[in-house]
């Protein structure tokens, strides 16, 4: 089972990595008053990491 879990690791990584080298144009982003400008994949990687520890406090509390 680990040697899937490393397999399926490394293949999400690889997709990431080729995610990120052909979307770098700059979008800006809005929130409330706040405004910044951003590469692309920058905000998907952001809003993946968001949703990664969301999921782990989420997952936390529903075990206890």
């Amino acid at each position: 089972m680990a040697k899937v879990k490393s397999i399926v690791s490394g293949v999400l990584i690889a997709l990431v990595i080729v995610f990120v080298v052909q979307n770098t144009e700059t979008v800006q982003v809005r929130l409330l008053f706040w405004k910044v400008s951003m590469s692309w994949a920058l905000m998907v990687l952001i809003a993946l990491l968001i949703g990664i520890v969301a999921g782990w406090l989420v997952r936390g509390t529903r075990r206890k």
